[in-house]
């Protein structure tokens, strides 16, 4: 039952009931019902701007944002294990690669320098993550020039390995005459005494005495710089220049087995020997020359004498005996 409403009339002196027209009523109805909505979205409004509710734009906003920081996490993760895969990497390469082909090793503050001069991560300041995304950034710039360096470092020892290579087939390092053609090692590098004058004089080389004709091998691979009896005291002789500063002189020879610009490998004939130019017997007077001086050949027989056999050659090249020439 409606509840009746009553107002004083000061006319009559009574209380009679309020007759609310339709119109009023309907009007009244529709205010409120307006003044409900205006108040609802003025507190939706005011919820909005809390964190206690959220649009479903930033749910969907939030969602990404928390998708990011854990791949921003994964991407750290894998950035540590390649910083630490190429901390290895360069630890080898200054410790084992370039120390073994002789390079100087590349300094650390060269390796993880930074960037200098302008600030090269403006744009990714003022942001919620800039600490994190210019961080990150930082180590990727730093990994790639690493990255660079390393490249180009293994590129230098690529190319100090095909040196090697070339260095160690280079090097005269075997006997010229093998063992089973020699009669004897007839002198060594040293004061020796001239089969000529009698007098002691350095004698530059070694003396391998053999029956004339018998072959004699390029002790290292080269180029034949000379093949000629131009030189005094050398009769019919030979020279091969290996690079690397290495060249070897054969001579009294009886006759070539190559010419002057020709190609040789390590093992080649190269010629036989004789008793030509300033000889007392045949045999092969052997030299070899670093850097244009003369060293002793005798530290160069590691190709193809046996420890036995090199202690034998030893103990016969420090006597003091005649030379040949």
């Amino acid at each position: 039952m409606a509840k009746v409403k009553y107002y004083y009339d000061p006319e009559t002196l009574s209380y009679r009931p309020i007759q609310m027209r339709r119109s009023l009523r309907i009007s009244n109805l529709i205010l409120f019902f307006l003044s409900a909505i205006v108040f609802g979205i003025l507190g939706l409004f005011t919820l909005l701007q809390t964190e206690w509710m959220s649009t479903p734009t930033e749910i969907i906003q939030a969602r990404e944002l928390k998708n990011y920081e854990l791949q921003f996490e994964i991407l750290n993760k894998k950035l540590e294990q390649i910083e630490s895969v190429m901390t290895n990497l360069e630890d080898r390469d200054n410790n084992l690669y370039r120390v073994y082909f002789g390079a100087n090793p590349i300094p650390e503050n060269q390796r993880r320098a930074g960037f200098g001069g302008i600030n090269r991560y403006k744009a990714l300041e003022g942001y919620n993550n800039s600490d994190l995304i210019i961080n990150t950034s930082k180590r990727l710039d730093i990994l790639k020039k690493q990255l660079a360096i390393q490249s180009i470092s293994l590129d230098e020892i690529e190319l100090l390995a095909k040196r090697k290579e070339e260095l160690l087939a280079s090097i005269p390092s075997i006997q010229p005459i093998r063992n089973q053609d020699l009669k004897r090692m007839a002198s060594g590098y040293g004061y020796r005494t001239d089969p000529f004058t009698k007098k002691r004089r350095m004698h530059w080389g070694m003396d391998f005495s053999a029956k004339s004709g018998t072959p004699i091998y390029a002790s290292g691979d080269g180029v034949v710089v000379r093949a000629d009896n131009r030189s005094s005291g050398y009769g019919k002789h030979i020279r091969i220049n290996h690079g690397f500063g290495y060249v070897s002189l054969y001579a009294h020879l009886s006759k070539y087995n190559v010419k002057r610009n020709q190609k040789v490998k390590r093992g080649d004939i190269i010629g036989y020997v004789g008793s030509t130019g300033r000889s007392v017997a045949p045999h092969l007077h052997y030299e070899i020359f670093k850097e244009g001086k003369r060293i002793n050949p005798l530290n160069f027989y590691y190709g193809n004498l046996s420890a036995e056999e090199f202690d034998i050659l030893l103990n016969q090249a420090t006597e003091e005996n005649q030379s040949l020439d």
